[in-house]
């Protein structure tokens, strides 16, 4: 296959659709020579914060001088963001490549009788095969839902695992309490490793605890009464926390500063393993990090901001950045969700917030909720919401709405950013 091929095939695999299970992803990388097992991870799982602590840690490993892979999802602006070394995107070719010897491996599985893996199982074993080619000395490893049945959760090989914020999401699959939840989350805690955990509510707290204790690891948790001296900013914030002072990062959002404390735990772990890490590589690492999509501003005059907030726990945060940063001021949304989200409870949250809301319809996706639902629903807490017919025509129409001094907000379903920051260039 060539690449166009490969994209093509990756296309057809997503019909199969997304199941919880790691039988069949077990047989397809046993096809493919276990890649896995040659790596070394630091698994990161959460409800909101995962992808910004990856960013953060991964960063720092990289210019720490480790070959540092990066597996997240979804991503926003190319389909490549998905698999990087060192945040250079996998090449076309290597894609093509190792997607030819794993549509060769599920052929023969399906020759054997055996369930066809799904596109997310595909891509987490092209990612194995490529961090293996790459020589990578540590994986940065998102899970794509839950944790304990998520097909990234094959890995024996973990060196600290990364327990991001848990909230209440994917409650058809992931159960119906933050108890389930947090099992679900706290599933990729292997026996013997170091965990570090962002503060939790006290019923994730404690299966986080009690999953520590039977596997016989190692716990640490962001102490929030030591997060000092904030000064927040949508361009550079600033933190203390524990030993470490006057902390620089680059991304904007209330929430970042938890995440980045986090992050500084991750460090600490590391450390304790053995990586050579010093203070001004922390520094640096942290400064530098970018995770475009996370209260991620795209222009000024007026201030345009794109946000992944779509599940009620990134709402809160979203509401209390934009009360942080934006007193005073008009706010207008561009808004789009996923019909399997609690999408009253962002609504609830943010809407009341807004001086005119437009909602959009995430196209090519069956799980998107059409924007006349959604503006029918945001109409029973702010009647000043109209439904777009495309990202474009939403994006274009918040423009000739909002002042100067006003802002835009593009929030809700991660699939619908990219195509709204290219609308607006």
């Amino acid at each position: 296959m060539n690449y166009t091929e490969a994209r093509v095939y990756l296309d057809e695999v997503s019909k199969y659709g997304s199941v919880l299970g790691l039988e069949s992803m077990r047989e397809l990388l046993d096809r493919l020579g276990n890649p896995q097992n040659e790596l070394k991870f630091i698994h990161i799982s959460g409800t909101n914060g995962k992808g910004s602590v990856l960013a953060y840690l991964s960063t720092i490993l990289t210019g720490a001088g480790y070959r540092t892979g990066r597996y997240i999802s979804p991503t926003l602006f190319s389909y490549r963001e998905r698999i990087q070394v060192d945040q250079v995107y996998i090449e076309k070719e290597s894609l093509a490549r190792h997607v030819t010897a794993i549509a060769a491996a599920a052929e023969e599985m399906q020759k054997a009788g055996l369930p066809s893996p799904t596109v997310f199982e595909v891509e987490t074993a092209l990612a194995f095969l490529y961090f293996k080619e790459k020589h990578c000395d540590i994986v940065t490893l998102e899970v794509g839902c839950g944790g304990l049945l998520d097909a990234t959760n094959v890995i024996t090989t973990t060196l600290v695992e990364v327990i991001a914020s848990i909230s209440m999401d994917h409650m058809d699959v992931l159960g119906d309490t933050l108890a389930k939840i947090a099992a679900q989350k706290a599933g990729i805690i292997k026996a013997n490793t170091l965990v570090v955990s962002a503060h939790q509510e006290p019923e994730a707290a404690q299966v986080i605890e009690e999953t520590c204790r039977r596997q016989h690891s190692g716990l640490q948790v962001v102490d929030e009464s030591q997060i000092r001296d904030v000064r927040y900013g949508a361009e550079v914030q600033m933190f203390s926390y524990k030993s470490w002072e006057n902390m620089a990062i680059s991304l904007a959002g209330s929430y970042q500063i938890k995440n980045a404390a986090l992050a500084l735990e991750g460090v600490e772990a590391l450390r304790k393993l053995g990586f050579q890490i010093t203070d001004h590589q922390v520094r640096d690492g942290l400064l530098r990090t970018a995770w475009r999509g996370r209260f991620t501003t795209l222009r000024h005059d007026p201030v345009v901001i794109i946000d992944g907030a779509h599940n009620p726990g990134a709402a809160r945060e979203l509401k209390q950045s934009l009360e942080l940063y934006f007193p005073g001021k008009k706010l207008y949304f561009v808004m789009g969700m996923f019909k399997d989200k609690d999408y009253d409870q962002v609504i609830g949250m943010t809407a009341p917030l807004a001086q005119h809301i437009i909602t959009v319809e995430t196209p090519n996706n069956p799980r998107a909720l059409p924007a006349e639902e959604l503006a029918a629903a945001v109409a029973k807490v702010n009647p000043s919401v109209e439904a777009a017919g495309s990202i474009a025509q939403a994006v274009e129409k918040s423009l000739t709405l909002a002042g100067k001094e006003d802002a835009i907000i593009i929030f809700g379903s991660l699939s619908f950013l990219g195509e709204a920051a290219d609308a607006l260039n």
